[in-house]
């Protein structure tokens, strides 16, 4: 990347965050501190209004606005998968504004730029899976993720999962997770004063309060699934698997808890953690006698009833 180009990149990336310290874009660009600083001298003395100094971080001041920004067809290229998959995985409020964010880059782009992106769009699909949440009219991602930013408190007319009680619960979200094709929510809720999971196809209603709560009081995220999975009860389990359909097994093992494999008489054999043995006996029975279960009893007891269940089921007819 030539200079030119550099000091174009490091005043987007300005405009991108509130603040920004020399080391981040020492690592970004792959230059030293040194160049950073002399990059952020050139954009003051060219009349880009750049707060700070070395060691603080720096940032633009507010009011200062780049020029329509030039996408690369690359560029233009990756949002418009992100667009694709966004069809998919989100809520039709966040699908509505994620086109009305591509439909803004689109303008700025060169002529040849949307032929080609444009052409692009025509010879891209996303075939996903039928989700029951696919269903569900509600439309509350875009809701909660201001309620998160903004730290403020949401009203939830939820029903349960498993006793199908519907019941009312004033909750501080403090992060979205999306798993088992759908979006949860996880927050503190009042009512049962502890963390709890809140999937989004359940709520019948969402509304957020004025009042905000003090996000110190909770973990990250990151720092909450850390810690759901040091305290999961997973167990470890051993099976050994014929050398010939290894190759199979794909991105499977690792849905399952795979953490290892080496190579045994009998074939390749695996360590899994396992939160759920009835679930992962299941799977196995799927590879019939192209796999052995080595360890632990139990999973040996159920894959051997279930294939005996199996077997009594299909002979009776």
């Amino acid at each position: 990347m030539n200079r030119i180009d550099r000091l174009h990149a490091i005043l987007t990336h300005l405009q991108s965050k509130r603040k920004v310290t020399a080391q981040e874009m020492a690592d970004r660009f792959n230059i030293s501190l040194r160049t950073v600083y002399r990059d952020v001298k050139a954009l003051d003395e060219s009349g880009v209004p750049v707060i700070g100094e070395a060691g603080s971080g720096y940032t633009i001041m507010e009011g200062y606005r780049l020029p329509p920004v030039m996408f690369t067809q690359e560029e233009a290229s990756a949002l418009l998968l992100g667009a694709k998959l966004a069809e998919q995985f989100t809520d039709g409020s966040i699908q509505q504004h994620f086109q009305g964010a591509l439909f803004k880059i689109k303008a700025v782009l060169r002529s040849s730029d949307k032929e080609y992106v444009d052409s692009l769009t025509e010879h891209i699909e996303i075939l996903a899976r039928y989700r029951p949440d696919s269903d569900s009219p509600q439309q509350y991602l875009s809701l909660l993720q201001q309620s998160i930013v903004n730290k403020k408190l949401v009203n939830i007319h939820y029903r349960s999962n498993q006793k199908e009680e519907v019941t009312r619960r004033r909750v501080e979200p403090i992060g979205l997770l999306y798993y088992g094709s759908a979006w949860h929510l996880i927050g503190w809720c009042h009512l049962r004063n502890d963390y709890r999971d809140f999937r989004l196809s359940r709520m019948l209603g969402v509304v957020m309060e004025d009042g905000a709560f003090d996000s110190t009081a909770h973990p990250s995220i990151k720092e909450y699934i850390e810690q759901i999975m040091v305290e999961s009860d997973l167990q470890e389990a051993v099976v050994s698997f014929d050398k010939r359909i290894v190759k199979y097994l794909a991105e499977q093992k690792y849905l399952n808890g795979f953490v290892s494999e080496e190579e045994c008489e009998a074939g390749v054999r695996m360590k899994f953690l396992v939160s759920n043995l009835r679930y992962f006996a299941r799977w196995l029975l799927t590879y019939t006698d192209e796999v052995r279960v080595d360890s632990p009893e139990a999973l040996k007891t159920l894959t051997q009833e279930m294939s005996e269940k199996c077997s009594a089921h299909h002979r009776s007819y």
